[in-house]
């Protein structure tokens, strides 16, 4: 894994974390075998449909965005990318949000993974399988530093701890261009 050259983070990317062959492998069986929900988040008074699909699989709940998410039990795919993750990133991991990105309208906006059940500083291990989609940072607080572009390739790993979700924000922004969908999976440790 490379480490980003960035103030206030400590973020590491491995673009070929998996082949080709084994990333396609990997987006059929969560495409296939991932109970994927529609969510619905409160904005400007008025419920709309959350943006992208959602899931949350692993052993405790989470709230984020004001969505109270009961886990559902691991799944032997899910289980088997855990393990990968834990053994690469050095890190335990008891729970996983997967996002799927249909197309380029589904996106996320700008936010840190920083709920206090997370702890003081959080290792999250962003797993993205699929179509290319641009990565976006930018610091909550030093407007001189230029926001970081990342382009997550189909079978990457992108690993952010320690400081990083106390000082950047981060988001996967809508776009025009044709793009093929995408499953992003982010491994975290919920305190209990």
């Amino acid at each position: 894994m490379q480490k980003l050259d960035l103030p206030d983070a400590t973020i590491c990317y491995a673009p070929h974390f998996f082949g080709p062959e084994e990333s396609d492998a990997y987006f059929q069986a969560l495409e296939q075998h991932i109970n994927w929900q529609q969510e619905h988040i409160r904005m400007f008074g008025k419920e709309l449909p959350m943006p992208r699909l959602t899931a949350w699989y692993g052993d405790r709940s989470y709230t984020y965005s004001g969505l109270y998410n009961a886990p559902q039990p691991w799944v032997p795919v899910l289980q088997e990318l855990k393990n990968q993750v834990e053994l690469a990133s050095g890190h335990i991991y008891n729970s996983v949000l997967l996002n799927f990105y249909r197309h380029g309208n589904d996106s996320m906006g700008w936010h840190a993974d920083n709920e206090p059940e997370l702890g003081e500083e959080p290792a999250i291990a962003s797993l993205s399988l699929g179509g290319e989609r641009r990565f976006s940072l930018k610091h909550r607080t030093r407007k001189d530093l230029e926001p970081v572009y990342i382009t997550l390739a189909h079978g990457s790993l992108l690993l952010m701890q320690g400081p990083t979700q106390h000082h950047w924000l981060h988001h996967i922004p809508k776009t025009k261009r044709p793009v093929q969908p995408r499953i992003n999976l982010t491994f975290r440790h919920v305190k209990g």
